[in-house]
């Protein structure tokens, strides 16, 4: 008789910690679910303002590819490299300016000097690349400001080891 007094009680309590759980389960699993949910949404927002922020290029200057020795002490590694530019007005606008035309060779000037600073380690990483990038970007809009450079686009990267 006590066996059977027994396993009723134990029945009741598996069946609590069930409902205790299904009831957690309940409660936790929705709330999770609004927490993934606002922070898909919430980063999605971010980088649209983000972009919408940043200014659009409305031209784009494409220079001739670059091949340059790359800080090494072997001096044995070699970049070829393409870039377009992306500028904030047409070159049309340019002519407004008093300019007779682009001063690409001031921009390549610029480039070359920040290529050849380079490590071929680090342009191998993705990471490498987007602060080359940065730093190409930095240079242009300090020492040629009138292009008035936005972004900088590789339409071509080999690196040579």
């Amino acid at each position: 008789m006590e066996a059977v007094a027994d396993q009723k009680k134990g029945a009741k309590k598996w069946g609590r910690q069930r409902w205790r759980r299904g009831v957690a389960a309940a409660l936790v699993l929705p709330v999770a679910a609004c927490t993934v949910w606002y922070m898909f949404r919430h980063s999605a927002s971010t980088a649209h303002k983000k972009a919408k922020a940043d200014p659009e290029a409305r031209a784009f200057l494409h220079l001739d590819p670059f091949v340059v020795n790359l800080a090494d002490p072997r001096g044995d590694q070699f970049l070829r490299i393409g870039i377009d530019l992306g500028l904030e007005r047409a070159s049309e606008e340019h002519k407004g300016t008093g300019q007779s035309e682009l001063p690409n060779a001031r921009a390549r000037d610029t480039i070359l000097m920040v290529l050849t600073t380079c490590n071929a380690d680090d342009l191998m990483a993705p990471a490498g690349k987007a602060k080359l990038k940065d730093e190409l970007t930095k240079a242009l809009r300090e020492h040629v400001p009138e292009l008035g450079v936005q972004e900088v686009y590789f339409t071509e990267f080999l690196l040579q080891r």
